[in-house]
């Protein structure tokens, strides 16, 4: 599965290209005659700057209101990661999970380890393929994901609700288009093929 990264619930150090002023589309260079001609530009690097900014803090705070919680496990961002998407995606084989993350099959395998060990997780092999290890939450995993995905929901469903019941769409608008154009569909199809939560469709 060509697998997109985890926008949610994404990595602690997310990068964010910075948009720059760009030079007209033409090939040529402008003559003196026609540079004051409007061309089709990027936003200035000011404006992408508080983007940048913005999505900086609210990530911080987004990722907050679930640091709590995990910190009382002893688990960290990654495990929330890991719970997050099996939880939503029961029967995800381990490479999808790895082309969802976007980590090393040595990070994932050491969070995975500690979440079997403490009965969150379990995996069992596959009915078509044995040699692929499927992954479910148990019920104490349900339960935790499910706190967890509680926290961060109401944190956007006040969000929206300061923004406004117009905002929705765009906003989701923007998140897509800040992943890779190769990535979207597969992440469209992921969110897509999750059962929505009862908090989700209120």
């Amino acid at each position: 599965m060509r697998g997109p990264c985890a926008a949610l619930v994404g990595p602690e150090g997310t990068t964010v290209k910075q948009a720059a002023r760009t030079r007209p589309i033409s090939p040529e260079p402008p003559d003196a005659a026609n540079e004051d001609t409007p061309n089709e530009t990027l936003p200035e690097t000011g404006q992408a700057h508080d983007l940048i900014e913005l999505l900086f803090f609210a990530y911080r705070d987004f990722v907050s209101d679930p640091d709590r919680i995990l910190e009382e496990y002893g688990f960290g961002r990654a495990h929330h990661r890991v719970l997050h998407f099996v939880e939503r995606n029961p029967g995800l084989t381990i490479a999808e999970l790895l082309d969802i993350l976007r980590i090393t099959k040595q990070s994932l395998n050491r969070v995975l380890k500690e979440l079997i060990e403490t009965g969150y997780i379990e995996q069992r092999a596959g009915t078509s393929d044995r040699r692929h290890r499927l992954l479910t939450c148990t019920p104490r995993g349900r339960r935790l994901a499910e706190q967890l995905a509680g926290v961060q929901g109401e944190r956007v469903r006040r969000a929206l609700a300061e923004a406004g019941p117009a905002a929705r769409d765009p906003a989701s608008r923007f998140l897509l288009a800040m992943i890779d154009a190769a990535d979207r569909p597969g992440v469209s199809r992921l969110i897509a093929a999750a059962p929505p939560r009862a908090a989700d469709e209120a």
